[in-house]
């Protein structure tokens, strides 16, 4: 089976709609400032986004939080014309889908399934306020699984009849420009995914890191 370039499904949609002067809207899923700053930069132009926090993956509630507040500081300081749709701390739906998955590592069934529920309840939200695309910034990160972020979003756009913009954000050097732009703006950059099990994992890679 031929692999899919969802880079160039971006750069092909970008240039059809800079020669079409049209502006759709976009409803862009946002895991965190950091990866939405890259992808604010590149599409604000050919999009009127509207930003939808949902991540109930994310713990503490503290860092959900956190994480929220330094994405509205982004797009203030980006100063776009961006709304902001947050959805309140809800944990539960996440750690019902996680049962049994809790030892998965990143990339694994549990992450497979996280995605899932954040993009349809992004596909969802798209139907819910008559957004003309929805996608999400999480193909900007090399550590997801950007081919079934893409499948995923392929799939809930035949069952919500909205269409899915592809992407590979990471194309271009789209995930250095985000570090970039993080030290730019001084964001806060997590060193884990979000959930407690991402967490957990990571605090044992620098503790068995720090006994070396």
């Amino acid at each position: 089976m031929e692999k899919i370039n969802y880079g160039r499904l971006l750069d092909d949609k970008l240039r059809e709609l800079g020669i079409s002067g049209e502006r759709p809207s976009l409803l862009l899923h946002a895991c965190c400032a950091p990866c939405s700053s890259h992808t604010l930069w590149l599409l604000d132009k050919y999009f009127r986004i509207t930003l939808y926090f949902c991540n109930p993956n994310i713990a503490p509630e503290e860092e959900y939080d956190y994480r929220r507040e330094e994405l509205k500081r982004l797009v203030r300081e980006m100063r776009l014309s961006v709304q902001i749709i947050e959805e309140d701390y809800d944990p539960a739906p996440f750690y019902e889908l996680a049962k049994g998955l809790e030892d998965q590592p990143e990339r694994g069934e549990r992450c497979r399934k996280c995605i899932g529920y954040r993009l349809e309840k992004t596909a969802q939200k798209a139907k819910e306020t008559g957004a003309e695309y929805f996608s999400t910034t999480l193909t900007i990160s090399p550590h997801k699984d950007c081919a079934f972020i893409n499948e995923k979003g392929a799939e809930l756009s035949e069952k919500y009849g909205v269409p899915y913009l592809f992407s590979d954000l990471k194309k271009h050097d789209g995930y250095k420009h985000s570090i970039q732009l993080s030290k730019q703006y001084s964001l806060y950059r997590q060193d884990y995914c979000g959930c407690i099990y991402s967490k957990m994992s990571r605090e044992a890679q620098k503790a068995e890191g720090s006994q070396k």
